[in-house]
């Protein structure tokens, strides 16, 4: 009877085995500039002049604009602008829901997993998100947050569960933008308390806190219907 071949033991992991295609590179750019409202909503998109600035023939960026499309961030009209979409309040809460779902899993195995050198990093986001905040450096604020979930889901060793927020959660966070001027320093506040549940092992005060802080969602979004209506979806 043949024997089987020695196994591969010794190959290093690879945090994302696909490569980034044209069309993943422009999806990519143009996902960041909807989401942090450096394309607004209303604002108009050609695929000529997307792939003339970018370089590119008009085949990947048409590829992309149909995955923004999908998304719900762009509207694609024949013979008619393609443009960004309002905010949909609906969409909000539906990546609120998937989020809080898939976060509350991981911080539940966070509070039983996480090391003191975990914590020590944790720490060091924080830090850089007082910094950050105190500079009125709010692109880097809202990437350090971002940085802070993730971590902790990475140090949990469920980083793949952050993949499927990172695409779920693009509605929340072109809300969460608006609000940085008055919002930052509750979600930093928040962070400490995900922190000191965290550090005591307690998952129940962990997802509270974590419930808190991504429900505080539904009052950004009442508040923006209010001070800016143009951005919303009738």
């Amino acid at each position: 009877m043949p024997q089987a071949g020695p196994s591969v033991t010794t190959l290093p992991a690879l945090d994302d085995p696909r490569p980034r295609t044209v069309t993943d590179q422009i999806f990519d750019l143009l996902y960041e500039n909807v989401v942090d409202l450096s394309l607004p909503p209303g604002a108009k998109l050609s695929e000529a002049e997307v792939a003339a600035q970018m370089g590119v023939s008009r085949q990947p960026v048409r590829d992309a604009f149909y995955r923004l499309s999908q998304l719900g961030f762009i509207q694609i009209r024949p013979q008619r602008a393609t443009t960004v979409t309002p905010i949909s309040e609906e969409a909000v809460m539906q990546a609120y829901f998937i989020r809080l779902a898939l976060e509350e899993a991981c911080i539940r195995v966070a509070c039983d997993t996480l090391t003191p050198a975990n914590f020590d990093d944790l720490d060091r986001l924080i830090v850089q998100q007082e910094a950050a905040l105190a500079a009125d450096r709010r692109a880097e604020f809202h990437a350090l947050d971002d940085r802070f979930h993730h971590d902790i889901c990475a140090h949990a060793g469920l980083k793949f569960v952050w993949a499927l927020v990172r695409e779920n959660k693009g509605h929340m966070d072109r809300a969460r933008y608006l609000s940085l001027s008055y919002n930052a320093s509750i979600a930093l506040d928040e962070h400490r308390r995900i922190m000191a549940a965290l550090r005591a092992r307690d998952p129940e005060a962990a997802t509270t806190a974590l419930r808190l802080h991504l429900g505080r969602i539904k009052e950004i979004v009442a508040r923006l219907q209010i001070d800016q209506p143009d951005v919303f979806s009738a």
